[in-house]
């Protein structure tokens, strides 16, 4: 008998089982050589698809595939088990090897969840989903497991030189996890784990893909250090040209230059995690930029990640990379996730092909040469319950990741991001630079960041962050209270004596407020509203026109949410800030003056009592510490090195900072008990393991395991932005309707690739209130069945974005 892995829609060809499975394992085995573990990854490629040698498996695709308007009964058949219940059986009875039992359970988890997400070893219920599957699963396709081996070992690879592969695999686990290191034994596990998921899943989809398209497949991405240094020779050129054309400040200019040619020089040292504390204005995109170029190229790295905080920052930096490297199919744009795939659980599905098929398959792994994402896309890479996020890690090794604005990453997610860089660093062989003007104190709390020795690449950093004073910071919030109708008139008095201003408030609807008040009083002054409402492609829209107006020395005001802050670059004569976090008002400041083109220009503070700011802790918390050091400069001027900005004060706000929030930088699961965290779910130490423990005394025995954690229940209760429910395509302007059309016409997997990468720009995120409100509303509209969600015509306005009572005017009258 021919058994079949897939069979392709278009022309009915058939996969074979043993093209699959060695097609699947080469890649993985590529994917894996990167960080020494070669063998684990392609172990998991060669046993992913066992039990398709079965005969039950073999009716139920070729029913599926005659019979597609009635397919089998959903988990009828369970081909994903056979691969993990052999490596238990075989390396995990009778007398274990240490190093072969841990190998059965990494690899036989990945094997497990390769068509949903890891199990967990043990769960909140004191079951073990690994050990029900590999041990107590009772199925009439699993009692075909004898003749399965037989079938494997007859045409995939013989029993001898499986035993052989499986030593391999167990020397290099062994080696994997002697190396000296800061993480605990289990946060190593984990981490292994999850890029041999990873592995495997990429490597499945591509080659699955592969078939399905009817071409050739690849072995990896090649190194491209002959591109980095073309990019790097016409980086240099276009610097040159840019000090040239520059009108900027002559003593900014020199800083710049110096600052771009320290991290040229600081290139050149080994692979580490470095701090980049360039001040707002000084640069920092292009020469971190340089620093990444020339450090991939000397070090052979396979690509370049730019991790930022909010879209906004992704397009403005990728647009100014493309021009000045000259290039547009290298560098990718990937802002967040049109499909949500969190209970993508579709083993039902595999060897046929339908939409939700396609959709899994559609290429998005991150394996261009150059990336630029956020830092929620990073964070759910390690640790959201999504196999199209995990898919992509595998690809963060060997590579140069420059954090932007590092300091916005969410208190929760503190840990979670340090343990996460410290795994890259080490492991994969992969060099991590934090950008920002206001480095965080990540050093500080439980979970460290292991900075590398004389980790900063600016040299005097002090006295470059006081060359770069171009601003006041006026404190008008210690004294006084704002409300929306008193910000107006102090607004409308400082527009008399500037030609631009820039208004940043903490929330939304004061924002909207703010600007419907000054859009009735600013008699023929163009205002702006900046907010997330917004798409991207909106965003960049309203940026383009502002940053002409600017640039024509015409008079302009926009009143924005804190996405402006982080990196946008936009210089205004005048900027206002609500009182929050030292670090958002740092950032403020570095929308105003950026170039040094006036003398020294004022920021203002105040305090806007109408900002609801509940649900925003964090904002609230660093407020109120900002606030603390603000009254400690007016009592004496020398206090915190002299200035709100100074490092000695920025140093005080992030202890504080993180002090005041320390039971919050483990991610609590309060749902989960008390003193339960994301990180003791994922790698805490079997001493410190309620659940182990728990189990012991109800049972009075051992978990009959090495690894004990709760993967897959972390991940269900993981979030980077608390609430947030799913990315929605919105209908702006004509590309945005054309993508919409296309996406419900679209049917190969190359065209959905596309148009879900175009449809990015397009893309709002919203919160479970807004979703349900909407949808309530008539708003919420759904295509590809039922994958991908949009919104309705009159659910978005011009203006302001998102509307969630779907009573846009101007979707009305195009209804």
């Amino acid at each position: 008998m021919k058994f079949i892995a897939h069979i392709r829609e278009s022309d009915r060809e058939r996969q074979s089982m043993e093209e699959h499975l060695i097609g699947v394992q080469t890649l993985a085995e590529s994917y894996g050589e990167d960080i020494g573990i070669k063998h684990i990854a392609g172990l998991a490629g060669l046993l992913h698809d066992l039990g398709k040698y079965t005969v039950v498996f073999q009716e139920y695709l070729l029913k599926a595939v005659r019979n597609p308007e009635a397919p089998p009964k959903r988990g009828s058949v369970d081909h994903s088990t056979a691969g993990g219940r052999l490596l238990y059986q075989l390396f995990h009875t009778g007398k274990i090897e240490r190093d072969k039992g841990v190998l059965a359970e990494i690899v036989g988890n990945a094997i497990l969840s390769h068509h949903s997400y890891l199990q967990d070893f043990l769960n909140p219920d004191l079951e073990s989903n690994y050990l029900q599957r590999v041990r107590d699963k009772e199925a009439k396709e699993l009692d075909e497991l004898p003749q399965v081996v037989r079938y494997f070992f007859e045409n995939v690879m013989r029993e001898e030189e499986f035993y052989r592969y499986v030593e391999q695999a167990a020397l290099e686990l062994k080696v994997f996890l002697s190396q000296e290191s800061p993480l605990s034994l289990e946060a190593r596990c984990m981490f292994l784990t999850k890029y041999v998921f990873s592995a495997l899943i990429d490597a499945d989809r591509t080659n699955t893909r592969c078939f399905e398209e009817n071409i050739s497949g690849t072995t990896g991405t090649t190194q491209p250090r002959e591109l980095f240094g073309m990019f790097y020779e016409r980086l240099m050129a276009e610097m040159e040209s840019l000090a040239k054309r520059s009108e900027a400040d002559p003593e900014i200019k020199a800083l710049r230059k110096e600052m771009s040619e320290q991290c040229d020089k600081f290139a050149e040292r080994p692979s580490g995690i470095y701090t980049l504390s360039i001040p707002t204005g000084g640069g920092k995109t292009l020469a971190s930029l340089r620093y990444a170029l020339k450090h991939a190229q000397m070090y052979g790295k396979k690509r370049i990640l730019f991790v930022l905080p909010y879209t906004t920052i992704i397009e403005q930096n990728a647009a100014e990379v493309r021009k000045v490297l000259q290039d547009e199919e290298h560098i990718l744009e990937h802002h967040s996730n049109v499909i949500e795939d969190g209970n993508d659980e579709d083993e039902h599905m595999d060897g046929k092909i339908n939409m939700r098929q396609k959709l899994k398959l559609a290429k998005d792994n991150w394996d261009s040469p150059i990336i630029f994402t956020t830092m929620v896309q990073f964070l759910s890479v390690f640790y959201a319950k999504s196999s199209r996020d995990i898919r992509r890690l595998h690809h963060l090794s060997e590579s140069v990741l420059v954090f932007d604005e590092v300091q916005k990453v969410p208190v929760s997610c503190v840990s979670l991001f340090n343990t996460a860089l410290n795994f890259l660093n080490q492991f994969c062989s992969s060099c991590i630079v934090l950008c920002t003007a206001t480095q965080p104190a990540l050093g500080f709390v439980e979970h460290k960041l292991h900075l590398s020795p004389e980790a900063e690449m600016i040299a005097n950093l002090g006295d470059v962050i006081t060359a770069f004073k171009r601003v006041e910071i006026v404190d008008c919030a210690t004294d006084e209270k704002f409300n929306t109708d008193k910000l107006t008139e102090f607004v409308i008095e400082k527009m008399r004596d500037v030609q631009s201003a820039l208004v940043i408030l903490n929330t939304k609807s004061v924002v909207r407020q703010a600007y419907e008040k000054l859009v009735q009083r600013m008699d023929g002054i163009p205002v702006y509203h900046l907010s997330t409402s917004m798409c991207a492609a909106h965003r960049k829209e309203i940026l383009d026109e502002i940053r002409q107006l600017l640039e024509d020395k015409k008079k302009v005001l926009c009143v924005s949410t804190p996405l402006i802050e982080a990196g946008v670059d936009v210089s205004f004569e005048c900027v206002i800030r609500s009182l929050a976090g030292l670090d958002s008002i740092a950032q403020a400041a570095g929308r105003c003056n950026r170039h040094g083109e006036h003398e020294v220009q004022q920021v203002y503070v105040i305090d806007h009592t109408e900002e609801n700011l509940n649900h925003l802790p964090e904002i609230e918390r660093g407020k109120k510490i900002s606030r603390r050091i603000l009254i400690d400069l007016r009592r004496d001027l020398s206090s915190h090195g002299g200035h709100l900005l100074s490092v000695d004060a920025m140093e005080r706000y992030f202890r504080e900072f993180y002090e005041d929030f320390d039971a919050n930088l483990n991610f609590p699961v309060p749902k989960l008990g008390s003193n339960q965290t994301l990180t003791n779910l994922l790698f805490g130490p079997v001493k410190d393991n309620v659940y182990f423990q728990d189990y012991w005394d109800n049972r009075g025995e051992r978990l009959p395991l090495f690894l004990v954690n709760s993967y897959r229940t972390a991940a269900e209760h993981f979030y980077v932005i608390k609430d947030s429910a799913a990315s929605v395509i919105v209908p702006y302007g004509k590309d945005g309707k054309e993508i919409i059309a296309d996406l419900n016409g679209g049917a190969r997997i190359e065209d959905l690739s596309r148009l879900l990468k175009k449809a990015q720009q397009y893309t709002i995120n919203l919160m479970n209130h807004e979703l349900m409100r909407i949808d309530k509303n008539g708003g919420l509209e759904r295509c590809l069945d039922g994958q991908v969600l949009v919104l309705g015509e009159g659910a978005y306005n011009q203006k302001f974005g998102f509307d969630a009572e779907n009573e846009s005017w101007e979707g009305l009258l195009m209804g």
